[in-house]
């Protein structure tokens, strides 16, 4: 039976290449017989309020742009009690969440799931009542991923960039962690609590996160010198968790602070300022995957 589907698109995500694509992925969606209507988002709360009418009218709300919009359509879902049905049409800058879902990301492809996918169970992770797909991380994170926003530069170009101009006036930070009230003090560059493996365009940072086993990977890197934690850039491979400095622990619930103040990101977007919480929500929502 031919599904309904409301295309929650972000017209500017990418530089505009979701909005460019758009007549593609129209014509996809016909050639796959799939009854849809497009609706262009104002924003990320804007997606929220176009993802809980697709619930509620029965419809897959399929989410083109990038991670950010993904995640916020994926909280609404779960607000609406985990009835709706989620797809990814991929239209951002860095798709790491759909590369994590093995979705194509040309428009033929993606739509194909649209049409003939399975549905799997996955997990959120939700920090202060906002929910995200990916990766929540603060430190050196925080100042890349400010950098990264504030360029126009293309997939993992802007986060190299922004990694790079954050690297020259980095400076160590402390921070106080609580894993499952498990207390430690944690001194270096950055934290991160992963429902998901990559971010960034491909860095893949918690190479064994698992979107369906009730967890977070929380990632640490301790401060070492300049130089060393470039070697860390072997995160595009994943193989950086081999690094002494490199720390992967495993938990439900993570609360995080800090010596001075950090903006927490999560799929790209800031979602929280320290202190915070960050929680996995299990099988929190329904997505369509290949």
């Amino acid at each position: 039976m031919p599904r309904d589907v409301a295309l929650i698109v972000n017209p500017s995500a990418g530089g505009g290449r979701a909005g460019r694509a758009l007549p593609r992925i129209e014509s996809a969606l016909r050639a796959h017989g799939l009854r849809f209507h497009v609706e262009r988002t104002r924003g990320l709360e804007h997606a929220r309020e176009l993802a809980r009418a697709a619930s509620a009218a029965g419809e897959v709300a399929a989410a083109c742009g990038g991670d950010g919009i993904v995640g916020a359509v994926a909280g609404a879902l779960h607000d609406c009690g985990g009835d709706g049905l989620l797809a990814i049409v991929p239209g951002g800058r860095g798709n790491d969440f759909a590369r994590t879902l093995a979705i194509p990301r040309d428009a033929d492809g993606a739509c194909g799931v649209i049409a003939g996918g399975r549905e799997r169970a996955i997990d959120l992770g939700e920090v202060g009542g906002r929910c995200f797909v990916g990766i929540a991380s603060c430190g050196f994170d925080s100042d890349a991923n400010r950098i990264a926003n504030a360029t126009r530069m293309p997939g993992n170009a802007a986060y190299l960039w922004g990694a790079v101009r954050a690297l020259a006036s980095w400076t160590p930070a402390r921070f106080e962690l609580e894993l499952d009230g498990v207390r430690r003090e944690h001194v270096g560059y950055n934290v991160a609590a992963a429902n998901g493996q990559a971010y960034g365009g491909g860095m893949i940072l918690a190479p064994d996160a698992a979107l369906d086993d009730g967890l977070l990977d929380v990632v640490t890197i301790a401060q070492v010198g300049k130089l060393r934690f470039l070697g860390n850039m072997r995160v595009f491979k994943g193989t950086h968790v081999r690094n002494a400095e490199v720390a992967v622990r495993r938990g439900h619930e993570l609360r995080i602070a800090a010596d001075r103040p950090f903006t927490l990101y999560a799929d790209g977007d800031p979602i929280a300022e320290l202190p915070a919480t960050v929680r996995t929500l299990p099988a929190a929502i329904r997505v369509l995957v290949p």
